[in-house]
């Protein structure tokens, strides 16, 4: 058995491989206890106050907040520097959370996203057969759009790619369809939409709202392009009888302290740009 593990032991290669595992097990053992050594010395103490607000945030780093992710916003909201209902994709629940770490009130605004569009392949006419990249941005650039209507919804998903809920799809008709249960009110979808037909408005507002953003003032040159465009006929802001309505930008502004969702501006749109909340 000795003369055995002589032999063993005298063989060259398992002399080379004994050493080599030693060798391996030494330097392992020095960078263990150097790795140890080091990250005691660089130890950054984590503020519990930047934790426990980042534990209460979803987690989803949607940028909504305009901070680079959850992270950096539990930084600034532990400074000072942002605000406690910034959160927009935690709402109120977030909010609440973050005002008791904190010890502040805050508001909580729940917002969701809303087309001001409602130029679908029925309603709105194209350009003509569109063959360029799949990008609302890109036919911009590259074709001023795709429709007759240069302020409508392009309809080639740019909103539905960004969206980091998965709330948003390009329905059957080419027009962004909005999962109400599923928007957070992150903005992303606003921010990416070169048209600027996706707007934010509080979740639980009520009135009338104008789907329509087409800013042209020359009426058949609108209804050329599309069926359910404003035609700019005034009839929405004469007829109110709170005074509610004005025109901005081409398109009627709902004032929601005065409108109180009589419905009188809608039955009387002759275009259907109006609804009601």
């Amino acid at each position: 058995m000795n003369e055995a593990l002589e032999t063993f032991f005298a063989n060259p290669q398992i002399k080379i491989i004994l050493f080599t595992a030693a060798a391996s097990l030494t330097l392992a053992l020095i960078l263990g206890l150097l790795l140890g050594f080091f990250k005691k010395l660089f130890f950054v103490k984590t503020d519990p106050t930047i934790q426990a607000i980042r534990d209460a945030l979803p987690g989803a780093n949607c940028g909504g907040c305009g901070y680079p992710g959850c992270d950096g916003f539990a930084d600034a909201c532990a400074a000072g520097t942002a605000p406690a209902n910034g959160c927009v994709a935690g709402g109120t629940e977030v909010t609440k959370a973050l005002s008791s770490i904190l010890g502040v009130e805050a508001d909580s605004i729940d917002r969701i996203s809303i087309l001001r569009c409602q130029g679908n392949c029925e309603n709105a006419k194209l350009k003509g057969f569109y063959t360029g990249t799949k990008s609302c941005r890109g036919a911009k650039i590259s074709t001023g759009g795709v429709k007759l209507c240069q302020w409508g919804c392009i309809g080639l998903g740019d909103c539905e790619r960004v969206c980091p809920f998965g709330a948003i799809t390009i329905g059957e008709k080419g027009l962004p369809l909005i999962d109400k249960s599923k928007c957070t009110g992150c903005g992303i979808c606003v921010n990416n939409c070169p048209q600027k037909v996706l707007t934010l408005i509080p979740r639980d507002l009520k009135g009338a709202i104008a789907l329509c953003s087409n800013n042209n003032p020359v009426k058949p040159a609108i209804l050329k392009a599309c069926k359910t465009g404003c035609i700019k006929c005034g009839k929405c802001e004469k007829n109110c009888p709170k005074n509610a309505i004005s025109f901005e930008k081409g398109t009627p502004k709902i004032d929601y302290g005065l409108c109180d969702s009589c419905g009188t501006c809608v039955e009387g749109c002759p275009t259907k740009v109006l609804v009601l909340l």
